[in-house]
């Protein structure tokens, strides 16, 4: 489990459902297609609680998910279990970096306007 994983404020379900989801994954690809009922139950959570983790998970950017479909034997197209994919945390928080510094430099430029609207018109003269 990669230390950095401690500086996005999970709740322990979430990380949980993150080293799962990191055990299950291929080490080429980053991704692992468990069913949200296998996590539920191997992780004894429920499964709508499994939803609401990678729900977050994937808000912090740590994974993707995508949708897949299944060709039944009959040639009928189903839904299959969503495909995740684990961003690589250097890439996460290059990513967590860049929002950090956008928001200092907005808080500086507000700061800015803030002190030139304070600031007394210029007298003719």
């Amino acid at each position: 489990m990669p230390n950095e994983l401690l500086c996005f404020d999970l709740p322990a379900g979430a990380v949980a459902v993150y080293i799962y989801l990191l055990r299950h994954a291929d080490r080429r690809t980053n991704q692992c297609y468990p069913s949200e009922a296998a996590m539920a139950r191997d992780l004894h959570l429920a499964r709508n609680t499994v939803a609401k983790y990678v729900r977050l998970l994937e808000e912090r950017g740590l994974i993707v998910t995508e949708r897949t479909q299944i060709q039944m034997r009959n040639g009928i197209r189903k839904n299959g279990s969503l495909r995740y994919t684990i961003i690589p945390m250097c890439e996460v928080m290059e990513q967590r970096h860049q929002r950090q510094l956008a928001e200092v430099e907005r808080c500086r430029v507000q700061r800015q306007l803030a002190a030139q609207t304070e600031e007394p018109p210029c007298s003719p003269l």
